[in-house]
């Protein structure tokens, strides 16, 4: 607990000391944003996983030998389910996304997930597996060799298992049949959508744009979506043009947000965030602030311009009784700054952030995980 306490205090004042700062970094409209239908879509199919040296499902799993008196009917031969005595066999249920554009012929991974009571699919092969969409419609075919990152052994009541060896995943192991149609620019416009939406952010986006291009392209449709139009000089290459806007830097705005961990004292706050007037006490600790404006006048004669300097103050003391009000406003860091140069461990400083809140001082959205 101590080495995570250090650690989190060092984490806690690298990014205070950083908002402190009040540095913007651009980011590429790419990682900010999404085009509207370019998506993966989910596919899913049941299958059986055969070859596994007895860790497969039980006989009171009963859909796993129905399962299995089916693919055997299927090869001409007959069985009654109730008279298989089978544990090499599981029953599971394979999962996979289907990309944008994707087209037959392409694989893609997937996933095989056991639904009985088996004990590990290693060394399992999963058989001819449809894998069908929501429409129900067979978008690929699964089947080959699983691979788990785990395993589980056990003999004379004794047993070990390491990671979770009841979920494996085959790396292409289903072959694309059928692609999903869409056409991206049907419509002679791009629309691109807001990961975190916001309106400051909106705006950025859809000037940015603009300036790019010499001509107002791209509209805001709210705070989360824009349509960028495709102008006929543009329309005989739209892959580039998408290409051109994803690329380009674009300054996200970001809310004032605290998010605290109670469980493993991990707090995470934003560059924006500041506290009003506030003088508090915790346990032994106490603190005051002060952050107050003063005018900057050059000599008479001397060259210069007058200038607002904001001096900010911040005071710590241990065992102290009385506190008094100190009008200011300044950024969260330098009282956690303060605050850690006496030890205060992340659950003090979450404590402190709680009761700020309830004061209104903390001028931010407090979130509890």
């Amino acid at each position: 607990m101590a080495f995570l306490n250090y650690r989190s205090l060092i984490l806690i004042t690298f990014f205070l000391l950083i908002s402190g700062t009040k540095i913007a970094s651009a980011t590429r409209l790419k990682d900010l944003a999404d085009v509207e239908g370019v998506r993966g879509n989910q596919l899913y199919g049941f299958g059986l996983v055969i070859g596994l040296n007895g860790t497969g499902d039980s006989q009171q799993v009963d859909f796993n030998n129905k399962a299995l008196s089916n693919l055997l009917e299927k090869a001409g031969i007959r069985s009654d389910s109730r008279l298989i005595r089978v544990r090499n066999v599981a029953s599971v249920m394979v999962t996979a996304t289907l990309p944008a554009f994707t087209r037959p012929g392409s694989r893609i991974d997937v996933t095989i997930s056991s639904m009985g009571d088996a004990k590990s699919l290693l060394g399992g092969v999963l058989l001819f597996t449809p894998l069908r969409g929501a429409d129900g419609n067979i978008y690929g075919i699964g089947q080959g060799a699983i691979v788990v990152g785990g395993f589980s052994v056990g003999s004379g009541g004794d047993s070990t298992q390491k990671n979770h060896p009841t979920v494996g995943t085959i790396t292409n192991g289903a072959v694309v049949e059928r692609a999903i149609p869409f056409d991206l620019f049907q419509s002679h416009r791009i629309r691109v959508v807001l990961k975190q939406p916001d309106f400051t952010t909106m705006t950025r986006v859809v000037k940015r744009i603009n300036n790019h291009f010499g001509r107002p392209l791209a509209v805001a449709i709210d705070s989360a979506s824009l349509e960028v139009a495709i102008a006929d000089d543009l329309a005989k290459d739209p892959v580039q043009l998408l290409a051109t806007v994803e690329q380009l830097d674009v300054i996200q705005d970001v809310d004032a947000k605290v998010v605290v961990n109670e469980r493993t004292g991990t707090i995470i706050m934003g560059e924006n965030v500041t506290i009003s007037t506030v003088a508090l006490a915790h346990g032994n600790l106490s603190i005051a602030i002060r952050s107050e404006n003063q005018v900057s006048q050059p000599a008479p004669f001397a060259e210069g311009t007058t200038e607002t300097v904001t001096n900010t103050d911040v005071e710590v003391a241990e065992d102290v009784q009385a506190l008094s009000l100190i009008k200011g406003r300044v950024t969260l860091g330098e009282v956690v700054k303060a605050l850690n140069s006496l030890g205060a461990t992340p659950r003090d400083l979450i404590s402190i952030f709680q009761a700020m809140k309830r004061a209104g001082a903390l001028n931010a959205e407090l979130v509890v995980m």
